[in-house]
């Protein structure tokens, strides 16, 4: 039996203020919307290429270095539940638009950056404004494709880009610094944005919205200060320790605000966070399986393209290329999936299944060293890799939106962007740690050399990717205990002004 709609809530069709959403242009939105995820993801990984010859130009330390990351992360994971509800509340398409032009601006300005702290200052702008642009995004989506056949093929597309993005930015960031400057990797979002604001301002519906509720604005300082201590704690866990008091401080402290915040969820009016939106078991089940991915994918790309370049000598662009045929597994598996195999099976066995091939592509590149070909040794674990990933994607984006009433698309579109943005902190200052503890492990029990050095690197690389592996598997055994096997549900469309 599938997950029924919130509150009884009509899945599809149109109302008496008109078309549901844009649904009549909608595989245009598609497009515009499309555009603007790709832009949010590749954002999370072009720069990561661009930071050494930022760092060159703008005379920063290597202990700041980590800043033009973090301050993007903490932005975006701290306001992304205010920025999903604030597009509930005051409509998709005005928060869409509000974070296209932000994100642009942002953008220029670290591209013009001329100090350090100016570029992370326009990096915490990006995050802002990005907490409300990806919610916007995959809400806007969910609700203008209510139809099921027609939702499957579109979350697929979706949910490619999503997936390839940060692969794409990795080769772009490599092609713009080598060819151009760091600074466009920052410019380059101007181009993406510049293409979706028009798209949006010509095709998106304005919603009807009859009422608005008031803010919680208990449970946003609640769950803001909550996700920003813990995002925090995680990255401060990469300069310091697991033991520093900082460090606990932070954590111990995220995790107190985040039990205050349930507690107020469950007693206000009007919630930022229905609790009854987690607490079905499809969508808690796939928010958990977004959770898991956003943790194992951060393995492949940093660790991944560390050895790319370091071990066997490979340029941004080669390494940025190295990727194409994970982008291409992902692109396959999230077009297909949704219509051949979820169908027929059921998002419980493509989930796990997903997982599982996943590990067992990750399984396969625990085995480089620093004579491994691309051919034989690369590819096929990346292959896997994409093909796993692309099916529990675009699954788990469909399940975490099923049966959601439009008046709470927003806040759950918000909160797979923050189950992927958390997962990815953890595993960042956990896969770190392992990288470290491997080659200090392999350099203390072998005699010193150029060669000991550079196997330690490898050593420390593939300690990351079976600690991935491992991740996969959990996630593969999680998601079959708990997620349902019930075909999954569409969300309501949005009610419009009558042209």
């Amino acid at each position: 039996m599938s997950t029924a709609i919130d509150r009884g809530a009509s899945a599809s069709g149109t109302s008496g203020s008109g078309l549901r959403g844009s649904h009549s242009v909608r595989w245009w939105v598609l497009v515009v919307l499309g555009v603007a995820q790709l832009m949010v993801t590749l954002d999370a990984t072009v720069v990561n290429i661009a930071l050494p010859a930022a760092q060159h130009d703008l005379g920063f330390s290597d202990g700041s270095r980590q800043w033009v990351v973090t301050g993007y992360a903490l932005a975006f994971g701290s306001l992304l539940l205010l920025g999903g509800r604030l597009g509930d509340l005051f409509g998709r398409r005005t928060t869409f638009v509000t974070g296209l032009i932000g994100f642009a601006g942002a953008s220029v300005a670290g591209g013009a950056a001329s100090s350090f702290e100016i570029l992370v200052a326009a990096r915490v702008a990006q995050g802002l404004f990005a907490a409300l642009l990806a919610p916007a995004a995959l809400s806007l989506l969910s609700v203008t494709f209510t139809e099921r056949a027609e939702r499957a093929k579109a979350f697929g597309i979706f949910s490619a880009l999503s997936g390839a993005g940060a692969a794409i930015g990795l080769l772009l960031g490599g092609m713009l610094t080598e060819w151009a400057s760091w600074r466009w990797v920052m410019y380059v979002n101007v181009v993406f944005a510049a293409v979706a604001l028009v798209g949006a301002v010509l095709l998106l519906a304005r919603p009807a919205i009859a009422e608005r509720p008031r803010i919680d604005l208990p449970g946003t300082l609640a769950v803001s200060a909550a996700l920003f201590a813990v995002v925090y704690g995680f990255a401060h866990v990469e300069s310091t320790s697991w033991t520093d008091p900082v460090t606990l401080g932070f954590l111990i402290g995220g995790v107190v605000l985040l039990a205050v915040f349930v507690r107020v969820e469950s007693r206000v009016a009007h919630p930022l966070l229905p609790l009854r939106l987690v607490l079905d078991r499809t969508r808690g089940g796939s928010f958990l399986a977004v959770f898991v991915l956003g943790m194992g994918m951060f393995s492949i790309f940093l660790f991944l393209t560390y050895y790319l370049e370091a071990s066997i000598g490979y340029s941004p662009i080669e390494a940025g290329l190295s990727f194409l045929p994970m982008v291409m597994g992902i692109v396959a598996s999230s077009t297909t999936v949704p219509s051949l195999l979820l169908p027929r099976v059921g998002p419980r066995i493509v989930v796990s299944a997903g997982f599982l091939i996943s590990a067992s592509g990750m399984a396969l590149l625990t085995r480089l060293t620093l004579d491994s070909t691309y051919v034989a040794d690369i590819m096929p674990g990346m292959i896997l890799l994409g093909l796993g990933i692309g099916a529990v994607m675009t699954t788990a984006f469909q399940g975490a939106t099923a049966g959601v009433h439009h008046e709470d698309t927003g806040v759950a579109s918000a909160l797979i962007n923050t189950s992927q943005q958390v997962g990815g902190s953890i595993s960042t200052a956990l896969l770190t740690t392992v990288a470290s503890s491997a080659a200090t492990d392999y350099l203390t029990s072998h005699k010193p050399s150029a060669l000991t050095a550079a196997q330690a690197g490898v050593e420390s690389y593939t300690a990351t990717l079976a600690w991935g592996a491992g991740i996969f598997v959990v996630g593969a055994v999680l998601t079959a205990s708990l997620l349902p096997n019930s075909a999954l549900a569409p969300s309501e469309g949005e009610p419009v002004i009558a042209h």
